[in-house]
């Protein structure tokens, strides 16, 4: 092994990694990991060989975070070069519909997209210019978690305003583009007669989303202009009445910068219950107000299922991912039943089990873990191939 690829994945306060080996049919996976709590209480998560190592570490951002995170990979690549650096960057833009070489034109334009992104991309174009600084012979390759859904219709992007907005960027994007390549790409191997056909993804997480699917393209998604759209989530809201807003700000006097503080951080399964935003938590808990917020979760999800069986014209499958999606047997089974009009019924052991294939009616439901790592790592191997 003498070149290696590196995938860097970061958020507000963390960076997930990946080491990859270069190889003929698909990047090899070396090792992977993980630096949480930048800025409070930092800490590197490891993930080898089925173990996890945790230790706590001196970085205070993004930037520091990164020999941390060499020192980390160093035992495992063995003194490989490091030959390309693979971003998962939230925003694109309206025209970016695939991974791209990052070069200072590209950074300038993604760093004008930090508003419609703030929780995500300030915090991406940090991690791609730490890089940059650390692998100054390394290519750099941004991939977009918009790009998945410019595959979209106009009616499905615009939204009913003056147009002169729709003009100036002001249109749906859709988010957690690179899970749905994933799971596209898994179909097309795994389920091929099933990939060309109508499937609903339920990316489900801290982060939630849905997206409907025919032919393995984007046709609709719940995400919006921004990631706070949609079903509810760990801390953000989803949909709301913009009407909300507006009284928010003549009644409660509040601006832009507490309405984001509201909308990004207090609302979502956090602020219904007063508890966590942890579904695994509330799922425990007695607290009726849990219990409110799990409710509401299951109605959104359930009911942007049927938002999607009508934009595609029915439905042949359904595929979770995400935390919630693959390790919530209790959520899938609720938001599946009473679903038997669309030919979905859940097989309750399989669902208990955590199987790939827990349904048992007409329409195929499986559970596909996600790993958005190995996306980029294969847009990196692809450039690369593509300057050879």
């Amino acid at each position: 092994m003498s070149e290696v690829i590196l995938t860097l994945n970061a958020g507000s306060s963390s960076m997930k990694f990946a080491a990859y080996r270069s190889a003929a049919d698909a990047p090899e996976r070396i090792m992977r990991g993980q630096v949480a709590g930048l800025g409070t209480e930092p800490t590197l998560v490891l993930k080898t060989g089925g173990q996890n190592e945790t230790r706590a570490i001196s970085a205070g951002t993004h930037a520091e975070a990164m020999p941390v995170i060499l020192d980390a990979i160093a035992p495992f690549i063995d003194g490989a070069r490091v030959v390309g650096v693979g971003h998962r960057i939230v925003h694109g833009g309206p025209d970016v519909a695939t991974h791209r070489r990052l070069d200072a034109a590209l950074m300038e334009e993604l760093a004008g997209y930090e508003p419609l992104a703030p929780l995500h991309q300030p915090h991406n174009l940090a991690a791609a210019r730490a890089a940059m600084e650390v692998f100054p012979d390394a290519v750099q390759v941004g991939c977009f978690d918009t790009a998945f859904h410019r595959t979209h219709g106009w009616v499905n992007d615009a939204f009913a305003i003056p147009r002169k907005y729709y003009d100036r960027g002001v249109r749906r994007y859709g988010f957690h583009g690179l899970s749905y390549d994933y799971i596209t790409r898994r179909l097309a191997t795994d389920y091929p007669t099933l990939a060309g056909r109508r499937i609903v993804i339920a990316h489900l997480g801290n982060g939630a989303s849905m997206c409907g699917v025919r032919d393995g393209k984007s046709v609709a998604t719940t995400m919006g202009f921004s990631p706070l759209d949609g079903l509810p989530m760990g801390t953000r809201s989803g949909q709301i009445d913009p009407g909300v807003l507006l009284y928010l700000m003549e009644t409660e006097c509040m601006d832009a910068k507490e309405l984001a503080q509201m909308l990004y951080r207090e609302s979502g399964l956090l602020g219904l219950s007063g508890i966590s935003n942890d579904m695994r938590t509330l799922l425990a808990s007695h607290d009726p107000h849990a219990a409110q917020a799990v409710d509401y979760f299951v109605f959104r999800v359930r009911r942007e299922i049927g938002a999607m069986s009508a934009v595609l014209g029915g439905i042949d499958g359904v595929v979770f991912c995400g935390g919630i999606g693959e390790n919530a047997p209790v959520i899938r089974g609720r938001v599946l039943d009473g679903l038997q009009y669309l030919g979905i019924e859940v097989d309750a052991g399989a669902n208990d089990h955590n199987a790939v294939e827990i349904g048992r009616g007409a329409v195929p439901v499986l559970v596909i873990p996600t790993d958005e790592e190995f996306v980029i790592a294969d847009a990196v191997q692809d450039t690369l191939r593509s300057y050879d």
